[in-house]
């Protein structure tokens, strides 16, 4: 069986704009709505595929749309958040440190 072009220009042109390629997961399903393409990448490659703004996600979505067009289907892409992510959060880097820790490390300036 042929794999669909959308399918196809959408895995395409994710891995030309990832660094890890080889993470990139694609997959089409059909229902009462259209097309749905989903689309997994590496957590680190997350910002090149969303882009600033969400630039990037919207124009593989109108090309994507338009691939839809030309064959009479509606077709959506959603791109999945790893599981990983720590998207809104921030990350405590230094371990917290009790009062009297911290007063021992003033009285060392």
């Amino acid at each position: 069986m042929e794999e669909s072009k959308d399918k196809v220009f959408i895995e395409q042109v994710v891995k030309m704009l990832v660094d890890n390629p080889n993470d990139v997961r694609v997959e089409r399903k059909i229902d009462e709505m259209g097309v749905l393409i989903t689309l997994d990448v590496n957590p680190k490659d997350m910002g090149m595929v969303i882009g600033r703004e969400g630039q990037t996600a919207k124009a593989l979505r109108t090309l994507l749309r338009v691939i839809g067009a030309k064959n009479n289907a509606r077709v959506n892409l959603k791109i999945n958040e790893p599981a990983d992510s720590t998207r809104g959060e921030r990350k405590n880097k230094e371990e917290k440190k009790s009062i009297d820790e911290m007063v021992n490390d003033i009285n060392k300036i």
